[in-house]
């Protein structure tokens, strides 16, 4: 017999998942700039942590090179998204500027 693929199963077994998505739990009574600031903080912490694995890889410390790569990816997209949150808010900032009243 054949069965379908539960899309979630995947993402619910993977232990590496589990924490990402207890972050992005949006606190209610968070301030927006209490986000943006620990958004660079997490953002700060994945560029070091990139930075530190890639240093000890490059020493010929025994890291795998998936984790290697993981953790470059990671920051790499961290970064991507503060620049486009950043690009956003000055878009933003740019039509409030220019709106008539």
């Amino acid at each position: 017999m054949i069965y379908g693929i539960d899309p979630l199963a995947a993402a619910q077994a993977s232990p590496q998942l589990q924490p990402l998505a207890q972050q992005a739990a949006v606190k209610p009574n968070m301030a927006f700039s209490d986000m943006l600031i620990s958004g660079v903080e997490q953002t700060g912490e994945k560029l070091a942590a990139a930075d530190k694995i890639l240093l000890q890889f490059a020493a010929g410390e025994e890291i795998p090179i998936h984790q290697v790569t993981f953790a470059l990816e990671q920051a790499r997209l961290s970064f991507e998204l503060m620049i486009q949150l950043r690009n956003k808010l000055v878009e933003a900032s740019q039509q409030l500027i220019n709106m008539q009243v």
